[in-house]
């Protein structure tokens, strides 16, 4: 089994001893994200992905010693979809923005990555890679490192909750969500409530929801530029 006392980006692919590895990471970890992006994360398991792979759940515990491995090195192969590659413009909350975009459309592509437990420290090789290039977008704001760092968090929270809001929107109203929207009906027929509802009616015509990508990128220079200045 692998050694769970460290990470399992320093761990090598196989010990000194025993046979040649039949398998590799890359291997494991393409088979669980498409299973992942085919069922979600209730279909992924160690088990699943041995299956997958035409070998026994034992033989894989020579690479990943837990689901949580699978897990981190998941997240980290999808993280290199990103494109860090793109010239950056100079001013910080453009270029963050655009990443914090690019954060969004990645859950949108893979939605278990919004069920993934929050850790800080879950982090590999491409992780860091984009945590680096964010810093470098946001160098020229005057503000601490630790302000940076926190602008960075509120952006990738903001690209995951509006990646599951949009993913909700696109699928077929139940029917607590159809009862919702029917007394929200008749609340506005009553007239009480005159606020919220003179808001909502604004909304519908000043804020452009039909178009998530805009209403994300206007929601995220808001913020970040009160975070950075």
């Amino acid at each position: 089994m692998a050694d769970e006392t460290t990470v399992v980006w320093e761990r090598p692919e196989r010990g000194a001893r025993g046979p040649a590895p039949e398998r590799s990471r890359a291997q494991i970890t393409t088979v669980a994200v498409e299973l992942a992006d085919a069922g979600g994360l209730a279909a992924l398991s160690v088990r699943a992905v041995a299956k997958q792979l035409g070998t026994g759940s034992a033989s894989l515990y020579r690479y990943v010693s837990s689901r949580d491995d699978l897990l981190d090195l998941m997240a980290d192969a999808v993280t290199a979809e990103v494109d860090l590659g793109a010239p950056l413009s100079g001013d910080p909350v453009d270029d963050m923005v655009a990443l914090a975009a690019q954060v969004k459309a990645l859950h949108l592509r893979h939605p278990w990555l919004n069920d993934i437990p929050p850790e800080p420290l879950r982090l590999g090789p491409n992780g860091l890679g984009y945590l680096d290039r964010a810093f470098q977008a946001l160098a020229p704001a005057p503000v601490t490192d630790r302000a940076k760092l926190e602008a960075i968090a509120v952006m990738n929270a903001l690209a995951t909750l509006f990646a599951r809001t949009e993913l909700r929107a696109r699928r077929a109203p139940t029917g607590r969500q159809a009862a919702q929207a029917a007394y929200l009906a008749r609340a506005a027929a009553e007239g009480t409530h005159k606020w919220v509802m003179a808001a909502i009616a604004d909304g519908t015509t000043s804020v452009p929801f039909h178009d998530p990508e805009a209403l994300f990128a206007r929601i995220a220079r808001q913020v970040l530029t009160s975070l950075i200045g």
